[in-house]
């Protein structure tokens, strides 16, 4: 139950890749209040496709794959951090 979070500072179009990456993730893209706007569920290792926020976003969290269908993960959940103001 961890994760990996990225803070862009600023909203814009977000693209991921994962290269070096060793295993599958979930990635949450999120709006400056940590509502989650999209997600990619089971993303491949070591793939240099790009995985696309597809709106303007703040941040993304990864998380280990599976956890979007373990916790029932939704667009319009809300991620509780700091950097959100929450």
């Amino acid at each position: 139950d961890h994760g990996m979070l990225f803070d862009f500072k600023r909203d814009r179009m977000v693209s991921m890749w994962m290269r070096n990456t060793f295993i599958p993730l979930d990635m949450l893209f999120l709006s400056a209040e940590g509502e989650v706007v999209t997600i990619a569920e089971n993303t491949v290792p070591h793939s240099e496709k790009t995985v696309s926020s597809r709106v303007r976003v703040r941040a993304v969290l990864e998380l280990a794959a599976g956890t979007v269908q373990r916790l029932a993960v939704k667009p319009g959940d809300k991620v509780t951090h700091e950097m959100f103001g929450n």
